[in-house]
């Protein structure tokens, strides 16, 4: 088996973090789109059984989650039957397979936290194909871990709400934003430094789902405020002066969203002997590192 790490989705927010930061005594074969195709199984079971990874780490996924509605096959060829492609072709290897979830597997009718063992209930065809893709790999996988994670956003990627806030606040005076759905928002470096850490404790005792989110809870509306906060202080050209909040009906979407889809993360945190760092602190990190890079 080559000491060899297969990173699908090198190019996105966690993919491109990943390829940054994975362990140096890995040779990182990092794929994306034309390169490797989710939709295309024969090419991309060709593909693993080529380089023979030790671990496969799947940072990619179908995630319009509005336009998932329209599109549920593809959305279920990339988010379920990949997986569990990736899931066969790891057990005939005897690779360690490492799956990127989301929170919208639940349905967000908790007031608590969810934990790693709450049934799952998805409202959206996104959450039901990204479940279906968590299920085939827990039959067929021997080695695994699923890491479900929430509100994810980055200095890398087309598109992220707080790149999408930062934008339009550039062009506008005020926005609204949804204040009734509540959740952790989540820096993909920290996404991408935890998968990193789990690496050097990968074995069969530890397989098995991990949520990781970064710690404290906040309202889209929220998360806009810091934004437009932090950005004015860090000299980022704004025009803002209002965040407007408004219900979920009032902003209708194709696909329905969890109300509430905080993580908890004591199973990881215990894993790693640390707790993820607060969302706002990462926030006016990554802000620093956009206003540097001006991605």
């Amino acid at each position: 088996m080559n000491k060899s790490i297969l990173l699908i989705g090198n190019n996105g927010q966690v993919g491109t973090e990943l390829q940054n930061i994975l362990p140096s005594e890995y040779q990182v074969i990092g794929l994306a789109r034309p390169q490797i195709d989710l939709t295309q199984g024969h090419k991309l079971r060709e593909i693993i059984q080529a380089i023979k990874p030790e671990i496969i780490i799947n940072a990619a996924a179908y995630t319009a989650v509005d336009k998932a509605e329209s599109e549920p096959e593809i959305a279920h060829t990339v988010n379920a039957i990949a997986p569990q492609i990736l899931a066969e072709e790891s057990q005939k290897l005897g690779s360690f397979l490492i799956h990127i979830s989301t929170d919208y597997v639940f349905d967000g009718n908790s007031n608590y936290p969810y934990q790693e063992t709450d049934i799952t209930n998805p409202l959206s065809i996104y959450g039901k194909t990204k479940l279906g893709g968590e299920i085939a790999i827990q039959q067929i996988c021997s080695d695994y871990i699923i890491l479900r994670t929430a509100w994810v956003y980055g200095t890398y990627g087309k598109s992220n709400f707080v790149k999408t806030m930062l934008r339009l606040g550039k062009d506008r005076p005020e926005v609204r934003v949804v204040a009734d759905q509540i959740g952790s928002p989540t820096w993909s470096y920290d996404i991408a430094f935890t998968i990193s850490q789990i690496i050097p404790q990968l074995t069969s005792e530890i397989t098995g789902i991990y949520h990781y989110t970064n710690s404290g809870v906040a309202s889209w509306y929220d998360f806009a405020l810091a934004i437009f906060e932090e950005a004015q202080k860090l000299g980022f050209p704004l025009q803002i002066n209002q965040v407007i909040p408004i219900t979920t009906p009032e902003y209708p979407t194709a696909a329905k969203r969890p109300a509430y889809s905080v993580l908890g993360c004591r199973k990881i945190s215990q894993l790693l002997g640390t707790y993820p760092p607060h969302w706002r602190q990462r926030l006016i990190l990554m802000l620093g590192e956009l206003r540097k890079t001006g991605s």
